[in-house]
């Protein structure tokens, strides 16, 4: 009987360390990244009014969005969401990286931007005007739709 009790006191506090290692695994945060951010390295290699869209694609890779615009520029996006218990996930983080193109496919501008405070930054430049093709893009892609009232743009306010 008492080599029983002695094994189930051993099981019981295995059980316990256990359920407490699992409670704390719980209670941690999670973090998860969504979309594709090229290597700074990679970009940095891009010339500015020498490269093309194709050999751009061929270097970094295409993105998963790209200008709305008569095919303006390419858009590659990375966010960082941090995923609490219950709670809804919180995108902590988000950056993009803007490549614009000439009418002749050539790189125009390269810049990188993130988002600090709720505001777009810019983080990073090289271009040859003063500013990207397709800010308004960019514009829409940082926005917050939660800000919008649908209702009050219907009747034209």
């Amino acid at each position: 009987m008492s080599y029983l009790r002695q094994t189930g006191k051993k099981m019981g506090k295995v059980m316990g360390v256990v359920l407490l290692v699992a409670l704390v695994a719980a209670c941690s945060a999670t973090y998860r990244n969504h979309g594709y951010m090229p290597l700074k390295e990679d970009v940095d290699l891009i010339e500015v009014g020498k490269d093309t869209r194709e050999t751009v694609a061929t270097s970094i890779g295409k993105p998963g969005t790209s200008g709305l615009l008569a095919d303006s520029g390419y858009y590659y996006v990375r966010s960082r969401f941090k995923h609490y218990l219950y709670n809804a996930p919180k995108e902590i983080d988000r950056e993009v990286l803007a490549i614009s193109f000439s009418d002749k496919g050539v790189v125009e501008n390269i810049e990188r931007f993130g988002l600090e405070q709720g505001r777009v930054v810019a983080l990073e430049r090289r271009v040859t005007d003063s500013n990207i093709k397709g800010v308004g893009f960019l514009r829409q892609l940082f926005g917050s739709i939660g800000r919008i009232d649908v209702a009050e743009r219907l009747r034209g306010n």
